[in-house]
Formats: structure tokens, C-alpha cells, sequence
């Protein structure tokens, strides 16, 4: 059965990437041990996560190629936004309310900028499991 959903981030700065996720979003890790002068490749647990499906083409005509993106939630936007702040988080939007949720985007050193968003829909992500 599955157990959980491994997401990876590829990166052209590893080192500074993963620094964000242990120092900014402090997520704890797990790594194996590794032999003097190895990378460490440390698996972060990200917390409770849910996936959604959406089209390609949509109404009106809208099209995007396929691809996968990940978001972060949070139940409030602002708080978040001024609680990574303090951390050194940069933030390469304003937030905007897109109907779904307020959404803003997050610089992620090293990789794409990555979502964050106070939902206005309903989420899955606390569920019993199946």
C-alpha cells in the first residue's frame, strides 16, 4: 500500500536549497549515513500533503503544458508570510487573493519560486486515511 507521497525539488544550488528548507521552513530530516567526503542527501518531512488534478485545457481555450507544481498551505497568509520574513525568506510577489486562495510566491534559492497559499477551498490533506 502506499505510504506517502515522495516529492523531489531539483536544484542548481543543493546545498543552498536544502539550507532553506532546514533553516527557513524548519523541516525536520532524515538521511542515511554517509562515508567521509559523501553527499549527505537529507529526505525532509514536509507534513500532511494532498494532490489535486487539473486539466490542460480548460474553458475559453486556456491551455498549459503538462507538468507538476508544488504548493505550500497555510491557514493564515499574513502570519506566514511575516514568520518566514524573520527567517530570511524573500517573497517575489504580492499576495492576491485568485479565487481559490491568497496566493504569493516564494523564492527558493537554487530552484523555481514555489506557491504558498491561504486555500478558500476545501482541503484534503486532513482526511482519515483510506
Amino acid at each position: 500500500m502506499i505510504t506517502a507521497v515522495h516529492t523531489l525539488v531539483y536544484s542548481d544550488d543543493a546545498v543552498a536549497t536544502r539550507a532553506f528548507f532546514r533553516d527557513v521552513l524548519r523541516w525536520p530530516s532524515a538521511a542515511d549515513e554517509v562515508a567521509d567526503g559523501e553527499q549527505e542527501w537529507p529526505i525532509f518531512r514536509s507534513g500532511p500533503s494532498e494532490l489535486g488534478v487539473h486539466p490542460t485545457t480548460g474553458e475559453g481555450g486556456d491551455h498549459a503544458p503538462r507538468h507538476h507544481s508544488i504548493s505550500l498551505l497555510c491557514d493564515d497568509l499574513v502570519a506566514t508570510m511575516d514568520e518566514l520574513q524573520s527567517r530570511g525568506a524573500v517573497f517575489t510577489t504580492d499576495p492576491v487573493d485568485r479565487g481559490f486562495g491568497i496566493v504569493v510566491f516564494m523564492a527558493v534559492p537554487g530552484a523555481d519560486d514555489m506557491m504558498l497559499y491561504e486555500p478558500h477551498h476545501a482541503t484534503a490533506h486532513d482526511l482519515p486515511s483510506a
